[in-house]
């Protein structure tokens, strides 16, 4: 039987889980969240009273996939293979992927040099039909050329269609392209984008929750859209019948309080309709990159004239700024302090904070606010508030 020897060890507790507990699967998130990964570990390896919530019948289910975790040969594998794990608490851990509640990914597998944390903060999520027409690709492509040119990071499914042409577009403007997989990161699905799939590691990243040659199955693609959703500014969807799976990603985009855009195509065309559906709804009409800018861009950063992804202080608000040269280096401080610091409203300032939380440069210490280590080095180096 395998067991976790130091099952209070959190990458090895959450890559165990990622062998026994399926993607999105809330009960199980539920536990994490109540009891802490270490002890749902311990009770999945010794069995016994079944967990709450389940039926008899899943915890068996359960136990049965514990029984052949094997937690130390799947990051052996990763690692031969240049993937990592990536878990929420670990630097490079996305926190707009904490706003799926208990139905956050245990952690990500990731495929690529670059930082996760940093492109995610800069990314829009372009997704459609599989078997989309010549315009469909041609829009996709341009679509995603055009957000890699201005500095963002184009992420989507790795899918034929939409997808690759998304892909392909970004990658051939010289920009930066995330696919998320419903597979194991290590054996690119579809096997027809083997060789897209690894230009992006090369380019860019590939990730996916399920460990490594774990295959795709139907129910995966559907909860993978929620990740794609939940870890970009914003989705675009570019051709999409009623039924298209892309449509879960824009829900889910909308659900979560993200921007929600659709390209919109012939009237007379099926592989339109979901997309003319979305804009009778909340999506904006998009037509080009710079419509996609102007709607992601509204949360201060704007979209700079430069290639790849970028995360600079300046390309914050001044007001934002302001706020953020006001916090000291090595400690939390209220927000009077830092409203008194920042020659500013102490309820502007609390604003202002919770817009560089989502951005990952500061984080609450129980009643206070503190630089994160991301962001202690940007701020030291840069003058103080004007």
């Amino acid at each position: 039987m395998s067991v976790v020897d130091e099952p209070d060890d959190e990458l090895l507790a959450r890559v165990f889980l990622t062998r026994v507990l399926e993607p999105g699967d809330e009960v199980g998130g539920r536990w994490v969240r109540e009891f802490g990964v270490g002890e749902v570990v311990r009770r999945l390896v010794e069995g016994g009273r079944p967990l709450p919530g389940v039926s008899g019948k899943r915890w068996a289910g359960l136990l049965a996939r514990a029984g052949v975790a094997r937690p130390r040969e799947d990051l052996a594998v990763a690692r031969e293979a240049g993937v990592r794990f990536v878990w929420p608490g670990d630097p490079e851990w996305p926190g707009q992927l904490d706003d799926l509640g208990d139905a956050r990914p245990l952690g990500l597998w990731v495929r690529g040099r670059a930082g996760l944390r940093m492109w995610a903060l800069r990314s829009v999520a372009v997704v459609g039909a599989r078997a989309c027409t010549e315009y469909g690709a041609h829009m996709a492509a341009t679509l995603a050329a055009g957000l890699a040119e201005q500095g963002w990071v184009v992420v989507s499914g790795g899918a034929y269609g939409v997808d690759g042409a998304a892909h392909r577009g970004a990658l051939g403007a010289g920009g930066a392209t995330v696919a998320v997989l419903a597979c194991g990161v290590d054996r690119p699905y579809p096997r027809g984008h083997t060789q897209l799939i690894s230009r992006i590691a090369e380019q860019g990243l590939v990730v996916g929750e399920l460990p490594p040659g774990d295959h795709p199955t139907p129910s995966r693609f559907i909860l993978r859209n929620r990740v794609i959703a939940a870890l970009t500014r914003g989705t675009v969807v570019v051709e999409a019948a009623h039924r298209s799976g892309s449509l879960v990603t824009a829900r889910a985009a909308q659900r979560l309080g993200r921007h929600t855009m659709g390209v919109p195509g012939p009237a007379t065309s099926g592989l339109s309709a979901g997309v003319h559906e979305l804009l009778r709804g909340e999506a904006a009409l998009v037509t080009d990159a710079a419509d996609v800018v102007e709607l992601v861009g509204d949360i201060g950063q704007l979209a700079p004239d430069r290639r790849g992804p970028v995360l600079p202080r300046d390309l914050l608000e001044p007001a934002a700024r302001q706020v953020l040269a006001a916090l000291p280096g090595g400690r939390a401080a209220p927000p009077d302090e830092i409203a008194r610091r920042a020659q500013t409203a102490q309820e502007d300032a609390v604003a202002r904070l919770y817009e560089l939380r989502a951005l990952g440069y500061v984080e609450r210490h129980g009643d206070g606010w503190k630089l994160t280590r991301q962001a202690v080095m940007s701020v030291r180096d840069a003058p103080g508030p004007c």
